[in-house]
């Protein structure tokens, strides 16, 4: 089968940075199943992962998580799916990943993808929704109000690939005032598009901005990039005993900014359940699930925003390259082999 891989990390403008492969198809065994790649998406953990992982005895290293496909064989412990199915899915971290014609994923974190959008549509989603949708209900709990504060929630990197969905999650599911932030006049366009009710500048002091909406303070408030830089004002703008939570990598957060109002800090990473064999795993295939119904129901919207056409490693090179830059909107895909 094809697929694209490295074997030595580093930057992106290397020669052999991302290279075209033939590999075996592989055999579904136990929970896994065997996925005919459809569309994928490529996430900032891909760059990450090609800057620092190596390859392991020889074998490249294949990036790549988002994916919809169809179901093509099941291993003996794997249930809900039949050779045919279209599915969707964000696959883990410490497996080989979707830039190849074939695909293993553990069936307990794959669910029927949406009829209503193409697949490189709805390739968009599945790592950002599942992000997005953790971080608001499992870790920040916007469903309970925090006491005094505003029903408000500020997403701090609006038009990022996650915050293009946080946002519209809020607005389907939830009665909160969103205050999304963008920096750009395509950004701003983007996030108000989405449903945003009010949109701040991020290049700009955030705490003074909200406090002239005259909304409140916010219980909620959602660093999904830079999230060192923006400690401070976040801790200076959320409600007392309000809940932050952050995505990022920083290399020092400082949290006592947030001692005084007895703010709860949550990190979220979407791999967990899969990297631990969690007790819970199969919630991912539930919250996909229920993020499928929202889109076929015209609830949310895909957050494609650029298509680089097929798999290769020349479109991969140019999808690396444009979330690099750090200006990227909303999401790139590519269509399959």
């Amino acid at each position: 089968m094809k697929a694209v891989g490295y074997n030595s990390p580093g930057p992106i403008d290397r020669a052999d940075a991302l290279v075209d492969l033939t590999q075996d198809v592989p055999e579904a065994r136990g929970h896994d199943l065997l996925v005919k790649v459809l569309a994928i998406s490529v996430n900032p953990v891909d760059y990450k992962i090609r800057m620092s992982r190596a390859a392991d005895d020889g074998i490249p290293v294949v990036l790549g998580w988002d994916a919809v496909g169809e179901a093509v064989s099941a291993g003996e412990k794997a249930s809900g799916f039949q050779p045919g199915d279209r599915v969707w899915y964000a696959g883990s971290i410490n497996r080989p990943g979707t830039n190849s014609e074939y695909h293993l994923v553990d069936a307990r974190i794959v669910s029927k993808a949406p009829a209503s959008v193409s697949p490189s549509d709805a390739a968009a989603l599945p790592l950002t929704a599942l992000t997005a949708y953790e971080m608001l209900w499992d870790r920040l709990k916007v469903d309970v109000p925090v006491p005094g504060a505003a029903e408000a929630a500020v997403i701090i990197g609006g038009a990022g690939g996650v915050g293009s969905i946080t946002i519209q999650l809020l607005r389907a599911l939830t009665s909160l005032t969103v205050i999304a932030t963008a920096s750009r006049p395509e950004t701003k366009a983007w996030v108000k598009q989405l449903g945003a009710h009010h949109v701040i500048d991020h290049s700009k002091p955030l705490a003074p901005q909200v406090e002239e909406l005259d909304v409140g303070a916010p219980g909620f408030v959602f660093s999904t990039n830079e999230s060192a830089s923006y400690a401070q004002d976040a801790a200076d703008m959320i409600a007392p005993q309000g809940r932050f939570g952050l995505i990022d990598d920083p290399e020092h957060f400082d949290i006592m900014p947030f001692k005084a109002k007895s703010v709860s800090i949550h990190w979220e990473l979407m791999f967990t359940r899969s990297l631990f064999q969690t007790t819970d795993m199969k919630r991912q295939s539930d919250i996909l699930q229920h993020v499928a119904e929202l889109l076929d129901a015209g609830q949310i919207r895909s957050t494609t925003t650029e298509s680089l056409g097929n798999i290769s490693a020349g479109n991969l090179i140019k999808a690396h390259q444009m979330l690099e830059s750090g200006k990227a909107r909303g999401k790139i895909v590519l269509d399959g082999f």
